[in-house]
C-alpha cells in the first residue's frame, strides 16, 4: 500500500479521535448547563463566580446568561457532529481506496 494512503488514513483517524474528544467535552458542558439551569429554576437568588469571588445575582439574570451560553455550546456541538460525519465519510473512502490498492498490489 502506498505510504501516502496510510498516512492519510492515520491522519484522518487522529482527526476523528480529536473531534470525538472535543465533542465529549462539549456534551459535558451541555450537561452542566442543563443541571445549573434546572437548579436555578428552583430559587430566586443565586451567586455567580467572578474570578475568586462570588457575587449575588438575581436567578433570572443568571439563568438568562447561562441559557445564552448553552445555546452557543449547542451550536458548537452540532458543528462537531457535522465534522464527525464528514471525517467518517472520508475515513470510509480512504479505507476502501487503501483496500483496493492492496488488492491491486497482490495481483
Amino acid at each position: 500500500m502506498g505510504s501516502t494512503k496510510v498516512q492519510q488514513l492515520q491522519l484522518t483517524q487522529q482527526n476523528l479521535q480529536t473531534i470525538l474528544i472535543q465533542k465529549q467535552q462539549i456534551e459535558s458542558q451541555l450537561a452542566e448547563f442543563s443541571s445549573a439551569l434546572m437548579e436555578l429554576s428552583t430559587t430566586d437568588s443565586a451567586y455567580k463566580v467572578l474570578g475568586k469571588i462570588m457575587v449575588a445575582m438575581p436567578a433570572e439574570r443568571l439563568k438568562k446568561e447561562l441559557q445564552e451560553k448553552k445555546e452557543v455550546v449547542e451550536i458548537r456541538f452540532q458543528n462537531f457532529i457535522q465534522q464527525e460525519k464528514k471525517i467518517q465519510k472520508t475515513l470510509e473512502m480512504l479505507q476502501k481506496e487503501a483496500l483496493e490498492e492492496m488488492k491491486g498490489q497482490n495481483l
